[in-house]
């Protein structure tokens, strides 16, 4: 499963892109804001640190805006995913800029009938929001899993980014079922590291180094 990082913080993705963390960066326009920066700008340099996808997103809401501000964002470096909602309109545009060679991250995305359109419209990453699910006693997980079998029934090169992603079981669990790609914060990210019993057993360690007072150098 590949890792996005959700955000806008540089210096948090250059830190994960230095430890391989980093197959792509997820961006939206309220996260650049937070750091007061131009969003074209911030957007570029981002480009340049990571190899992988960079999802930028439209404000438009209707098609043909969409497709206009996505091939302005398209023009930034290569490696731009255009981001567009899933709505009507968001399809319309993502089949135009899908049929002209751009990658399409189809986002919002809260059913399985939702998927099915953004396959059919040629998007390269479809976004369903598990957070969001959650928050609304629905099993956002249980989305990942329908969208996985309609695609595999069919043979959609669309691949499942799971998104709003809150923790580090999301994370997990969202391999095990088969996303191709989560995008989570980087504090979720760093947390998949911890666990109760590795504290413990490193508490353990130094304990007993200490009490024989060894040192390596």
């Amino acid at each position: 499963m590949k890792f996005f990082v959700d955000t806008a913080e540089v210096d948090a993705i250059a830190e994960l892109n230095a430890l391989g963390m980093v197959d792509g960066v997820t961006t939206n326009p309220s996260l650049i804001a937070k750091s007061g920066r131009d969003i074209l700008e911030v957007t570029k340099e981002i480009c340049g640190m990571v190899e992988g996808p960079v999802s930028a997103e439209v404000v438009a809401l209707d098609a043909d805006a969409m497709i206009a501000e996505g091939r302005k964002l398209a023009d930034i470096a290569e490696n731009i995913a255009v981001k567009v909602p899933l709505t009507w309109d968001g399809l319309k545009a993502c089949k135009v800029l899908s049929d002209e060679g751009k990658m399409v991250n189809v986002t919002l995305c809260f059913s399985a009938n939702q998927a099915l359109l953004a396959a059919k419209a040629g998007a390269t990453f479809i976004s369903p929001f598990i957070g969001r699910l959650d928050d609304i006693n629905i099993d956002g997980l249980e989305l990942i899993e329908d969208i996985r079998t309609i695609y595999d029934n069919y043979g959609f090169d669309t691949q499942i980014l799971a998104a709003s992603i809150r923790t580090a079981n999301h994370m997990s669990e969202c391999a095990k079922i088969g996303a191709d790609v989560a995008t989570a914060p980087p504090a979720v990210i760093k947390a998949m590291a911890n666990h109760v019993l590795t504290d413990k057993g490193l508490a353990g360690f130094l304990a007993d180094i200490e009490k024989a007072g060894i040192k390596i150098v």
